[in-house]
């Protein structure tokens, strides 16, 4: 018997310097992304996108459900337009939610906030009157309680006691004094800014273009990991095995192929129905050919090699060498395929959206914003249009910048 030339208790020389170039590898590749400017300014947005994904509701102005605060009075207001808003408790009490449900899904707020023109707010005996913005000489008024409770029946006054029943069916005693003083005090008054202006029904642009980047970011990756499921499956099982398999796979994909994507799209949410979850299944099961078509090539390429070879001489099993020795090997140009799919899924979902066959109002989509606002970028206020448009492009132009970037990192011919 031979000597071991690589004692249990001993360094293998050739083992580590192969492991030594393995973990260089990644480095050099990484070194090389980061030089590539522009793809590593795309991975900044698209780690900056990902924050406003998760953290949208505490960064938009309206954290409502879907930035869905509708305040018609202040429909298609300027960019920059400080408005005043009286909030006037309704008369239920909104489900209570943790902090962590309302960065899920955001607060459904206990007030309906009306916008009252600036100076007109007053209080005569035990009611506030006020004027709303755009009306012209004609005053409302509420009482003073609704500023501060919800109210479920009539006020009854004792003394200098307010008493009467809240939403949640409880009596309620509230000191008219104390009240006075939190008006007089300008504390009820909330002052709201619109950055970006207000759309048709008055709802906050900012905020809703801020919870866009949640569904772009969430329909793009689910659908991604859609494709990348069946493509990796049906490109290595044709790449594997060959013959009449590789012949079925390809008549597959090659059937797939030759039908429009958005065709094939509105194909599936026409058969399966319109919302969010079909719009996943959608765009993932339009996007996997183009991961079959790279996997299968790639493992044609491997399966020949020695290391596959000495895996069949073993007795592994196919499953074993395809998904634990020849899969490992074609990460590289998988993820490439997955960064250009990304942006066309984002691209997808937005055109569909903007056509009415995507994410539903009052989701606020990026395209569904746009076929709301469309019509008044020739009417004097093209910001309304334009900031969802720039929104997808920016967000496409990332994902194209770091699948670029990815290509010529991984691509050892590259390295200097």
């Amino acid at each position: 018997m031979g000597k071991n030339p690589c004692p249990i208790h001993q360094i293998c020389v050739p083992q580590l310097i192969t492991a030594l170039q393995s973990t260089s590898s990644y480095q050099k590749a990484w070194q090389r992304f980061r030089r590539n400017k522009p793809a590593f300014a795309g991975l900044g947005f698209i780690v900056l996108a990902a924050g406003i994904a998760v953290f949208g509701y505490l960064l938009a102005p309206d954290d409502a459900p879907d930035a869905n605060t509708q305040m018609v009075e202040l429909a298609l207001q300027e960019p920059g337009f400080r408005a005043e808003l009286l909030p006037v408790f309704l008369a239920r009490d909104p489900e209570k939610a943790g902090w962590f449900s309302g960065i899920l899904f955001g607060k459904e707020s206990a007030v309906r906030l009306i916008p009252i023109q600036a100076g007109t707010l007053q209080l005569r005996a035990d009611s506030v009157y006020f004027q709303r913005v755009g009306a012209k000489n004609k005053v409302e008024s509420t009482h003073l309680v609704t500023l501060f409770s919800s109210l479920r029946d009539s006020i009854q006054k004792t003394g200098d006691t307010f008493v009467f029943t809240n939403a949640s069916g409880q009596q309620q005693r509230l000191e008219r004094a104390a009240l006075l003083r939190q008006f007089q005090n300008n504390t009820v008054v909330e002052q709201r800014t619109f950055w970006l202006g207000a759309d048709k029904y008055g709802r906050c642009i900012l905020s809703r273009l801020l919870l866009g980047f949640r569904i772009s970011l969430l329909v793009g990756g689910i659908a991604v990991l859609i494709s990348l499921t069946i493509g990796l499956f049906i490109g290595a099982l044709g790449g594997y095995f060959g013959g009449r398999v590789d012949d079925a796979v390809m008549l597959l994909v090659n059937t797939v192929w030759s039908i429009p994507t958005l065709l094939l799209v509105f194909a599936i949410v026409l058969a399966l129905g319109r919302g969010i979850g079909i719009i996943f299944l959608a765009v993932g099961l339009t996007m996997w050919v183009d991961v079959a078509r790279v996997v299968r090539g790639q493992v044609l390429a491997l399966r020949d090699l020695p290391f596959v070879e000495a895996a069949q001489s073993m007795g592994f099993s196919a499953g074993r060498i395809i998904f634990r020795h020849i899969l490992p090997n074609l990460m590289g140009p998988v993820l490439v395929v997955a960064a250009g799919n990304f942006a066309t899924a984002v691209l997808v979902e937005s055109g569909l959206s903007y056509l009415g066959f995507g994410v539903q109002p009052p989701a606020p989509s990026w395209g569904t914003m746009l076929n709301e606002n469309y019509g008044y970028a020739l009417g004097g206020k093209p910001l309304l249009a334009i900031a969802p448009a720039l929104a997808i492009a920016a967000m496409v132009l990332a994902f194209n910048l770091v699948g670029n970037g990815l290509r010529d990192a991984l691509d050892v011919r590259s390295e200097s």
